[in-house]
């Protein structure tokens, strides 16, 4: 496996936005947690407080089944120029199990020797050894899962790690030498106040991390959250005040100097996700395991939620050599697509573009849709880029449903 320098904002990387380029991505799915945090909604099969992939049969079988997915799938181009392991607790594998995957990956589609290879780990589920042996297989990028900075609020969201586990944690990644590492946050979480979320914010610039990504908490059905709490109504804060949070976030990271590249990313100058970028421009990718997405070959895959199904899907799958038919993209899908995920980036979009790919009267359409925006001051035109347009930061961030809504409700996706 690749021990390599970080995958920096290479100009290189840009592919054709037509669903019919080769993929050159590729999101793994680890679904394992120890328990599910109250707030989440995400497929994951919950595994224990004690679960660990060196001695669970049942992470093992699934690594198995993932890579039996891995070698059936169709190699579509060149090789692979990010991979992203996603959960779900990544971290929560055997660094043998990983071994495992990345060996997979590159017998059926090549690495490429600078691959930007990124894992998500939730502290108090990996030690420094692991970490180093993880680093000597290629692992480049690390996303930790930190949530917040007080054991009171950790512990609200039904987290398994605290305080102490999150230093030792990050002590680990400057010691293990990981070429990038970024930090989750999340705002709006309950009791939380704009004084907690400031104090909580220069925590996280004090500790380095070259990325971090904010999220605001979203109340989602079918969680513990939703059956204790209203959104905007106390415990939680106020929409006002997560408002607040949003510009305080973009003001104190800003001024510390990171880049607000994306809705809810942020980076120091040369280490934005490449991997992420490829959802945002729109880009294909493979999706391998339990209830991963794909984009390939002009159409969408959606794998199931569970563990049981995916298993019964996969055998089918396997039988078909990997030659399963997904959802076809459609012209309108892929405009709303474009726009949806194109304007969450800071850089925006660019009109020459949308007019190459979808003709002028479709983008005359949408620029007067956009016009009560501009006046509003939410969107912008791209000063870099002539003929471009994105959100305004923070203000056209912050109501940026409020125009993705209305630009749904324009345009029909037949």
């Amino acid at each position: 496996m690749p021990s390599s320098p970080p995958l920096q904002n290479r100009s290189d990387i840009v592919l054709p936005h037509s669903g019919l380029a080769a993929p050159r991505s590729a999101y793994v799915h680890i679904p394992f947690c120890r328990r599910r945090c109250f707030y989440c909604d995400f497929p994951i099969a919950v595994a224990g407080d004690r679960a660990r992939g060196e001695t669970s049969p049942r992470m093992q079988s699934y690594v198995d089944a993932l890579c039996r997915e891995i070698q059936v799938t169709p190699a579509l181009g060149a090789p692979l120029r990010t991979v992203f392991f996603g959960g779900g607790t990544p971290s929560l594998l055997a660094v043998a199990q990983v071994e495992q995957i990345l060996t997979a990956l590159s017998d059926r589609f090549g690495l490429e020797a600078i691959a930007e290879i990124s894992m998500e780990m939730d502290p108090g589920t990996f030690d420094r050894a692991a970490l180093m042996a993880l680093r000597q297989l290629g692992i480049n990028r690390v996303s930790l899962g930190v949530q917040s900075f007080t054991n009171k609020q950790l512990e609200a969201c039904g987290r398994t790690h605290r305080l102490a586990d999150v230093q030792q944690a990050i002590e680990d990644l400057h010691a293990a030498d990981i070429p990038v590492w970024s930090l989750d946050l999340i705002s709006g979480l309950p009791h939380q106040t704009v004084e907690h979320w400031k104090i909580a914010l220069e925590t996280a610039i004090a500790h380095q991390p070259q990325h971090l990504s904010i999220y605001d908490l979203t109340v989602e059905p079918n969680t513990v959250f939703h059956r204790r709490y209203t959104a905007g109504e106390s415990p939680l804060p106020t929409d006002d005040q997560t408002a607040t949070m949003y510009r305080l976030a973009q003001a104190v990271l800003t001024q510390a100097g990171y880049d607000h590249y994306e809705i809810s990313n942020y980076a120091k100058p040369g280490y934005q996700c490449q991997h992420n970028r490829v959802y945002w421009e729109n880009r294909p990718f493979y999706g391998f395991g339990m209830g991963a997405a794909s984009y390939t070959q002009g159409q969408r895959w959606q794998r199931p939620r569970t563990t049981h199904e995916y298993a019964d899907w996969l055998q089918t799958y396997e039988m078909a050599d990997g030659k399963l038919d997904g959802e076809p993209v459609t012209l309108g899908d892929r405009w709303l697509d474009r726009l949806m995920m194109g304007l969450r980036l800071a850089a925006g979009i660019s009109l020459k573009d949308l007019v190459e790919e979808f003709g002028e009267s479709r983008v005359a359409q949408l620029e007067e849709c956009l016009r009560p925006y501009r006046r509003q001051g939410w969107i912008a035109d791209d000063e870099e880029r002539s003929g471009g347009f994105r959100f305004t930061d923070p203000e056209g961030f912050l109501f940026s449903n409020v125009v993705l809504i209305k630009l749904f409700e324009t345009f029909d996706v037949a």
